[in-house]
């Protein structure tokens, strides 16, 4: 039996016509495509800048990022921007973004503790992504995390598998997925600690290899694919 198709999301309808990176951004302040929008700040949206080499893709915006409405200011992205700079990318080159562009959160006394979302909220917000890429059309695009690799590569993708090497896909002339730096933040201890984020500088190292051979010239970037998430040819 085949897989049940979900609607277009109504996030499509709010898409310019002409898009550039800030008539995206001011859509994307009044999206109501899911039911996150009436607990979160604001929409978070992407960052950067629209030549950008690099893109990399989180899962959504954190309690410190729905706050200050940018996206990887708080403590994992204090991790990014560390990681970023012992790889030898700088931050400033790169454009930072998540799948999902509000905050999903449960609440505990005073505090916002992240939830994450589900596959249709994942899907109400994709159209912004799509969106972002063929704006930007960078020649490496990094993502961070499950949530963020599965919804660009199909559910079976393991993170855990496939890390830290390129990939095929018609998504952006290289594609790399590697742990999202919370992950880092929660391990168990200092030792696990290190080697999780020693693991993380090794995977955007060879990102930031791939843009050092190609500065100045390689191949011109082309127009990513971006079909729905659920119909994407799945990485094995």
């Amino acid at each position: 039996m085949p897989a049940r198709q979900r609607p277009p999301s109504p996030a499509r309808d709010l898409i310019p016509d002409r898009p550039d990176l800030g008539a995206l951004r001011s859509a994307a302040a009044g999206c109501t495509a899911c039911d996150l929008y009436r607990d979160a700040t604001q929409t978070v949206f992407g960052e950067g800048a629209a030549e950008a080499e690099v893109m990399l893709v989180g899962e959504q915006p954190g309690d410190g990022e729905d706050r200050a409405g940018r996206p990887f200011v708080g403590p994992a992205g204090r991790v990014l921007d560390q990681a970023l700079e012992e790889a030898g990318i700088e931050r400033r080159l790169a454009y930072v973004t998540n799948v999902v562009k509000h905050f999903k959160f449960e609440r505990r006394g005073k505090l916002r503790l992240h939830k994450k979302p589900n596959a249709e909220q994942v899907h109400a917000c994709f159209p912004w992504l799509e969106a972002e890429l063929q704006v930007v059309q960078p020649r490496v695009l990094v993502l961070l995390g499950a949530t963020a690799a599965q919804a660009l590569l199909g559910s079976s993708f393991r993170v855990s598998r496939q890390r830290g090497e390129f990939l095929d896909s018609g998504l952006a002339p290289r594609v790399l997925a590697t742990v999202h730096p919370s992950s880092i933040l929660r391990a168990p201890d200092e030792e696990a600690r290190a080697l999780a984020y020693k693991g993380f500088v090794a995977d955007l190292a060879v990102v930031a290899e791939e843009l050092a051979a190609n500065a100045g010239g390689g191949a011109p970037r082309k127009p990513p694919e971006t079909r729905p998430p659920e119909t994407r040819r799945k990485v094995q």
